[in-house]
């Protein structure tokens, strides 16, 4: 009777994988998002982009102007 030579480390690495391979299959569930939602997630940004842009200061009047001057502060 022969025994059959075993390699640990090829065993050992074998496992590692596995783990790892579920460890990423969890990740993908958890951490995951479809094409769709990327896609739903950019456009909302690029409309919340232009509208900030799109979104100006009122005009200055000369009203403001004429009441301020900083050489007759006392």
């Amino acid at each position: 009777m022969t025994a059959d030579i075993v390699n640990l480390n090829k065993f050992r690495k074998a496992r590692e994988r596995a783990e790892a391979e579920k460890r990423a299959e969890a990740n993908r569930v958890r951490f995951g998002r479809t094409k769709a939602e990327k896609e739903a997630a950019a456009s909302e940004e690029r409309l919340k982009d232009r509208t900030l842009d799109d979104a100006q200061l009122p005009a200055r009047g000369a009203a403001f102007d004429d009441d301020f001057d900083p050489g007759n502060a006392s």
